[in-house]
């Protein structure tokens, strides 16, 4: 069985058709990446990988961070399952991941293994288009902008009243400085937004934050967003250097879980 695509909506998001062995054997992996940073994310329904099929599957495309158990990470909000679940409740808005990072990650591969009955899609926004319509005179000046990125920024639309524990917490992730337009090693940019912007370096505080509220605003828009309703057996790929993603509240309880592997960041946020 060959490769076959079909594009999900005009800006991102495509659905990928493969032998499954193909796959396993990394015979694709080229054309995966290349799609990948093309259409910002990549889903391969029902495709149904096991955690060694999913690993493996994933190392054909990049090299493999080694989170949670050999190199599985449970995403859920099950405390016995996840001791980070509360932490977890941020991906309930728009960010990347590994914002305080120097290098964020390069992407990141998710399995469906049990749904919420209500709630739970997940939904991404390409980061390259945003940039791309935006006026020539406004994409300049924001090239010179840079925003400090927190862990607490986002913590804190959980927690308007943390705990001085909460905070403190918090306080371990020391803040990011990072352009407001990534320059990519292909030439491409995007807009690098998310809940852990904190403020605008430079800039009145209040300004700075209307301004990163309007362009997530913008950014977030249908055209520039694509939501998958999850089906069990499910694998999707999101590129972490182009697409913000969120997951739409679900209910602690619901047992909602999915098995994510993340793939090493490649290049520096510049």
């Amino acid at each position: 069985m060959k490769l076959t695509t079909t594009d999900l909506t005009p800006r991102i998001g495509t659905e990928i058709r493969a032998d499954r062995e193909a796959l396993l054997k990394g015979t694709h992996a080229a054309a995966i990446r290349d799609l990948l940073e093309r259409r910002g994310v990549v889903i391969f329904p029902e495709v149904r990988f096991n955690d060694e099929e999913q690993l493996a599957f994933s190392k054909t495309l990049g090299e493999v961070i080694p989170q949670g158990e050999k190199g599985i990470f449970k995403v859920t909000l099950d405390r016995n399952e996840n001791k980070m679940a509360e932490y977890l409740k941020g991906g309930f808005f728009w960010h990347i991941d590994g914002s305080t990072d120097d290098v964020p990650t390069r992407a990141s591969l998710l399995s469906a293994r049990h749904l919420s009955q209500t709630g739970g899609q997940t939904e991404f926004a390409n980061t390259y288009a945003p940039y791309e319509d935006l006026p020539e005179s406004e994409k300049k000046a924001l090239e010179k902008l840079r925003v400090i990125h927190t862990i607490e920024s986002i913590q804190r639309k959980i927690y308007p009243d943390p705990t001085p524990q909460q905070v403190e917490g918090w306080h371990a992730y020391k803040p990011k400085s990072h352009p407001l337009v990534w320059t990519h090693l292909s030439g491409r940019k995007s807009l690098v937004l998310g809940s852990t912007a904190s403020h605008i370096e430079g800039m009145d505080l209040e300004a700075g934050r209307a301004l990163l509220a309007r362009l997530e605003e913008w950014s977030t828009q249908p055209r520039f967003v694509y939501q998958h309703k999850w089906k069990l057996g499910d694998l999707l790929i999101w590129d972490n250097t182009g697409a913000m993603h969120r997951v739409l509240p679900y209910a602690a309880d619901s047992g909602r879980m999915m098995h994510r592997t993340t793939l090493v960041g490649e290049e520096e946020l510049v």
